[in-house]
């Protein structure tokens, strides 16, 4: 069985709204899925690949 995954949101996120993304870790993996469809598809990036867009998302 695996673990329940710990899904955290952006502190930039209001808790009243739930348009948002939330983003999980797993080994060698970071998970990225919609908070309004948390049973929906997720993203699964490389730990370099979110490294390098941290710094984009944080400009835009």
């Amino acid at each position: 069985m695996s673990p329940k995954l710990k899904w955290i949101k952006s502190s930039y996120s209001s808790d009243d709204g739930p348009s948002c993304v939330e983003v999980a870790t797993v080994p060698d993996q970071i998970l990225v899925r919609d908070s309004k469809n948390p049973t929906g598809p997720r993203l699964a990036l490389a730990p370099a690949a979110w490294a390098s867009f941290l710094p984009y998302a944080s400009e835009h």
